[in-house]
């Protein structure tokens, strides 16, 4: 692993950001991560966040310490990154309706839900964004983007591990990523009829 080489795992929320960055961790990619937020029911593993991501158009002086790691950013966050280094982007798809579905439950968890928008708006406005983001990131060639589908993974992660071994630049512990996979935590399964 080049330790100046910036990994950022980003998607939508819910799309499997943090089961991602367990992953990649694994496979020996240290994680850029502060602990602020906590593993709980609807992340028993951990959020995998760190906070001054958040900040990022304000005040990126946090990628000095993020060569040789792996970052978490929701999507619409990589636009705010700045354009003067590399960045290797681990981009997550998860199935739509199922990304709703988990945030809901979440929301609900935390006595949140009953939201103002219909989830057929959440979905068209999630639509969007990633259109968005998918061309911004296709018009700067200093991101390097691989996408990851996390229905796929879980049902067989050999595939994703060795697409992201290779993009990575092939010395990951796949034996180690292979086995941090829970299909048990794929808790909001689109119906498939």
């Amino acid at each position: 692993m080049s330790n100046d080489k910036i990994t950022i795992v980003s998607g939508l929320p819910r799309s499997g950001t943090s089961m991602m960055m367990r992953m990649l961790e694994a496979g020996g990619i240290p994680s850029l991560v502060d602990n602020i937020r906590v593993a709980d029911e609807d992340n028993p593993r951990g959020y995998y966040e760190f906070e001054p991501v958040k900040k990022t158009k304000e005040d990126a002086s946090w990628l000095e310490r993020a060569g040789g790691k792996v970052v978490k950013m929701v999507h619409l966050l990589l636009l705010d990154l700045p354009l003067d280094r590399e960045y290797h982007v681990v981009f997550m798809r998860r199935a739509m309706d199922e990304v709703i579905r988990s945030q809901n439950v979440m929301l609900e968890r935390h006595g949140k839900g009953g939201g103002a928008l219909e989830d057929d708006r959440v979905k068209q406005i999630f639509a969007a964004q990633l259109k968005q983001v998918q061309d911004y990131l296709q018009a700067h060639p200093n991101f390097h983007v691989v996408e990851i589908k996390y229905n796929e993974v879980l049902v067989d992660p050999k595939p994703a591990v060795h697409n992201l071994n290779e993009f990575l630049g092939g010395a990951m512990d796949t034996a180690a990523m292979l086995a941090v996979v829970e299909p048990s935590l794929y808790r909001q399964r689109q119906d498939p009829s």
